[in-house]
């Protein structure tokens, strides 16, 4: 026995969902045995939106029946029965909800006619109740309202039911399929082949858009958390997902920098973090009319040649500090101080005084440029970490403090690190990046070594 449901809610998602309409056809396998329809009162407002796209308003469901009033009905109608629907989670999961806030249990097989109709009718660019009727011509009197939509699924299940010659139902039955839990348009196949490895994933559409990019430890298992998650966010994720694609990477740090990178080139749908693209911050000099060189920060496109580059400007201000303290640079050519005369520091005496021509243009300038050179050399190093097979490292390059990207070589063989700059694919730098690979570096892990430039 088949109870083909079709309900109609207050908005997207589980928690949170009410039902407005509810319809149930029971089905022996031949014909409809019976059938259970009804409004329901949400007790909560159906947004405009809704009752644009349903036609049912708050005032047709003012006086219609609570559900508690009707749970009995949708236990008894499904009870012995496999529970039918077009996208069967949401229609489950939503009927689950609401008979569980009234301490009452739902368990009943379930059948998807998406996933039955992808297996059974391959090929099609849609396969939405409304695509899937034009396409088999059959006739929904009444599309977004309960009976109509749940009319035209007996249909459908009919159809199907007469295109299956090879078991394919009753494969969807059985007890260790996991097909009537996974999303309506992603084959089981794509689940079958995700590896339990380390690396970036990346949720497709039907048009096989990126909506998605994450990252895991373990691929497989943190998609099958995606999947099986009741958040309204989730839901609707892996309701649009047909596809899913990875990149193994080898390392948690390589996954991270892929994954941030990724969502900042592909701007997925579903991605919130990382999405914004801070200001870039540019330190430079430059020499005035008496030939002091002065160390400026701005803007990166306001830099002409920019030796270090910044996420913000408390950043820049916290480098110059550190470098004119640990130099003995004068803050006011080191942006520090916008002062006339001495700076305060030759005051108190951290400063040489080229503000005061105690010491050369030439000699201070001279300190400048090693001070500057000794920093660059300090930013430019490697990191090793674990690769994505036996007798491969992966590298991750940073020159003059600024992130070039990431690559992977042979364990065994030993590189300069001008040899490694070739061997990196170059992928840009922000203010994530630096997030990432600061907090790899406060807590470094057993396989993350730094290698520093001769």
């Amino acid at each position: 026995m088949y109870a083909i449901v079709d309900i109609e809610t207050t908005g997207l998602g589980v928690h949170g969902n009410k039902i407005t309409e509810i319809s149930i056809f029971v089905h022996d396998g031949q014909k409809v045995v019976k059938e259970f329809t009804s409004l329901v009162n949400p007790e909560s407002p159906i947004s405009y939106r809704i009752s644009g796209l349903t036609g049912i308003t708050n005032d047709m469901v003012r006086t219609a029946p609570k559900f508690y009033e009707i749970a009995k009905e949708v236990i008894s109608y499904t009870e012995g029965c496999i529970f039918v629907a077009h996208n069967v989670n949401f229609d489950y999961n939503v009927i689950q909800h609401e008979l569980q806030s009234l301490g009452a249990s739902f368990k009943r097989p379930k059948l998807c006619t998406v996933r039955l109709s992808r297996k059974l009718i391959p090929g099609q660019r849609s396969y939405s109740l409304g695509r899937l009727c034009t396409t088999l011509g059959i006739d929904i009197k009444g599309r977004h309202r309960a009976r109509g939509d749940a009319e035209a699924t007996v249909t459908l299940l009919e159809k199907l039911i007469a295109l299956d010659q090879g078991g394919v139902i009753d494969s969807f039955l059985h007890p260790r399929s996991k097909q009537a839990t996974l999303p309506p348009l992603l084959p089981k196949a794509v689940i079958d082949n995700l590896p339990s490895t380390t690396g970036v994933y990346y949720f497709k559409d039907a048009q096989a858009q990126v909506i998605y990019v994450g990252k895991a430890v373990n691929i497989k298992q943190r998609v099958l958390s995606h999947i099986y998650s009741k958040a309204n966010k989730e839901l609707r994720l892996c309701n649009e997902t047909a596809d899913i694609s990875y990149i193994e990477t080898g390392s948690e740090l390589l996954a991270l920098l892929l994954e941030s990178d990724e969502i900042k080139q592909i701007y997925p749908k579903y991605n919130r973090a990382q999405k914004r693209k801070a200001h870039t911050y540019g330190i430079g000099t430059y020499q005035d009319r008496r030939g002091i060189t002065h160390i400026v920060y701005n803007r990166i496109k306001l830099i002409q040649d920019p030796i270090f580059t910044f996420y913000t400007e408390g950043q820049c201000r916290a480098f110059l500090t550190e470098l004119c303290e640990q130099n003995e640079l004068c803050p006011r050519y080191c942006s520090l101080q916008q002062i006339s005369g001495p700076c305060f520091h030759y005051q108190i005496k951290s400063c040489r005084g080229v503000c005061r021509a105690i010491e050369s243009v030439e000699a201070y300038n001279a300190r400048v440029a090693e001070a500057l050179q000794q920093s660059l050399s300090e930013d430019s190093y490697t990191l090793k970490v674990a690769g994505r097979k036996k007798g491969e490292v992966g590298v991750v390059l940073i020159k003059n403090g600024s992130y070039k990207g990431f690559g992977y070589v042979n364990e065994s063989k030993t590189y300069s690190f001008e040899e490694l700059e070739t061997k990196i694919t170059p992928r840009p730098d922000n203010n994530d990046i630096q997030r990432i690979l600061r907090w790899h570096l406060r807590n470094q892990d057993a396989d993350l070594q730094i290698m520093v430039p001769n």
